[in-house]
């Protein structure tokens, strides 16, 4: 299977994304990819590349006949597209969940679809489910399941054409992080909770007193 370093993920990410949300401004330049690579919407981790990382990622990802340069005859400057679909041997439906999961990282069957169908339609989470297995039970997969977020029950999947775009553990462990200050406050708050209740135990435990010594009054 075809292994991709963190810069050509991100790059094949966005030229996948650009072909089909801005199909008018396809094929991209340079300035325009280096901007998709770095833009701070629908992307994770947030990147900074200059040019020189985004020009090394084209050269290594034509090697491995994901990207081309094209030349138009309407402009002077050098474009390039991605081949990803060709290469892989997938469907438009499994190259936009793939060009999600590169983007953004692990994600639900929710999120999934409704990330990825801005790109091209996807009917309901059953065909995301489908998608993902085909890519999961190829005889080289191409994503995989991983662990729910912390904080919730839905499991997660990643792609494993770039393993390391996004650490699991690392996602996780930034995701579950409290400041001291948080935790302080966190704490402060629990400990005037307890108090509290244990106030009004107090209390109802000497009304239950009160009835009680009446009652035997009588």
């Amino acid at each position: 299977m075809i292994n991709l370093t963190k810069d050509e993920a991100r790059v094949i990410g966005v030229l996948v994304e650009k072909a089909l949300t801005t199909p008018g401004q396809y094929p991209l330049t340079l300035n325009s990819l280096v901007s998709g690579c770095n833009q701070r919407s629908n992307r994770l981790p947030i990147l900074n590349l200059d040019e020189n990382r985004v020009i090394a990622a084209l050269d290594s990802l034509k090697a491995k006949d994901l990207a081309r340069e094209v030349m138009l005859a309407s402009s002077r400057v050098t474009k390039f597209r991605h081949t990803t679909k060709e290469t892989l041997e997938i469907s438009i439906s499994e190259l936009v969940v793939l060009a999600e999961l590169l983007l953004r990282g692990p994600q639900t069957l929710g999120e999934i679809r409704g990330r990825a169908s801005r790109m091209h339609p996807l009917e309901s989470l059953e065909v995301v489910q489908s998608i993902l297995d085909h890519l999961s039970n190829r005889d080289q997969p191409m994503v995989r399941d991983v662990a729910p977020a912390p904080g919730s029950r839905a499991k997660r999947f990643a792609q494993l054409l770039c393993p390391d775009a996004h650490p699991i553990e690392a996602a996780s462990s930034a995701s579950s992080s409290t400041s001291p200050t948080t935790a302080a406050h966190n704490n402060s708050e629990l400990e005037k909770r307890i108090e509290t209740l244990e106030r009004e135990l107090k209390e109802l435990r000497s009304a239950i007193n009160t009835i009680t010594q009446s009652l035997g009054a009588h």
